[in-house]
């Protein structure tokens, strides 16, 4: 499986990142994770991790560090999954999928090993098609919509979007029957009963440098454009357009922009 060797971020004095194939037969553990998912027993609020093995042999108790964040993660307790029956799981190897329980460390895209160094490329995030505002209402809940809507937008259930400028949650589904099912979760799931509004936006576009670009070029952009300025779950920047023409527009004025449709994940 390709992947490269990459330091986490803030390392210092960090070597130059290498592409490299992790070979199933490879001794060091590594692998990424695919799939989180929330409340799978209710009982309990668990959240669970669901991660492949790409290399190695597991055993439980091993400790294995995040890429992206270079947390060193514990795994005592992983799960097997057979049919609707889990249990622990003592040991694992290349090719099997284990639940990781966590409190939000993990999340869709992470590359796990014992080095901390290998990086699997990401899932991609895919622009939502459809933008609506989500306010909860009993306004002495905020804080708790605030908290269920980044598990579900790191199940990806979808996603998150939190204005620079204003209170307001900008949640993105590529489909009506998403919101009605996030709708149901919230209040099921965390006794948060919402309403879905309109939102002035039809597109969202992560803002990257384009080719020549630097840093500079986005906070000049983003400066000019602050009213409709977001950040995701992962605090990337995002452009909120109100059409299609002006996502047109503001690209053909900032050419060392980049306003992508995809994202990748981890």
């Amino acid at each position: 499986m390709k992947a490269r060797k990459e330091s986490p971020p803030e390392t210092r004095n960090a070597p130059a990142p290498v592409d490299t194939v992790v070979e199933p037969g490879a001794d060091e553990v590594t692998g990424f994770v695919f799939k989180v998912q929330a409340n799978m027993d209710p009982n309990h609020r668990d959240r669970i991790a669901m991660f492949r093995m790409a290399s190695g042999a597991f055993k439980r108790g091993m400790k294995l560090k995040v890429q992206n964040t270079g947390k060193s993660l514990s795994v005592n307790a992983p799960i097997m999954f057979f049919a609707s029956d889990r249990e622990l799981a003592d040991d694992a190897f290349a090719g099997d999928v284990i639940g990781i329980p966590n409190h939000g460390v993990l999340r869709v895209g992470d590359s796990l090993s014992e080095s901390g160094v290998v990086r699997f490329a990401g899932l991609p995030n895919f622009a939502p098609e459809i933008l609506q505002r989500v306010r909860v209402k009993d306004p002495l809940k905020a804080k708790h919509l605030k908290k269920a809507l980044e598990g579900l937008a790191e199940e990806g259930v979808t996603q998150l979007f939190r204005p620079e400028i204003g209170s307001d949650f900008i949640v993105g589904a590529v489909g009506q029957l998403q919101f009605e099912v996030m709708a149901d979760r919230l209040g099921e799931e965390y006794g948060l009963d919402v309403i879905f509004e309109p939102s002035p936006y039809a597109e969202a576009r992560w803002v990257t440098p384009a080719s020549g670009g630097t840093d500079a070029d986005i906070e000049d952009f983003s400066g000019k454009y602050r009213p409709q300025m977001a950040r995701d779950i992962d605090q990337a920047p995002v452009f909120l357009a109100k059409s299609s023409w002006e996502t047109g527009y503001v690209g053909e004025r900032f050419p060392k922009v980049a306003f992508t449709k995809t994202k990748e994940r981890g």
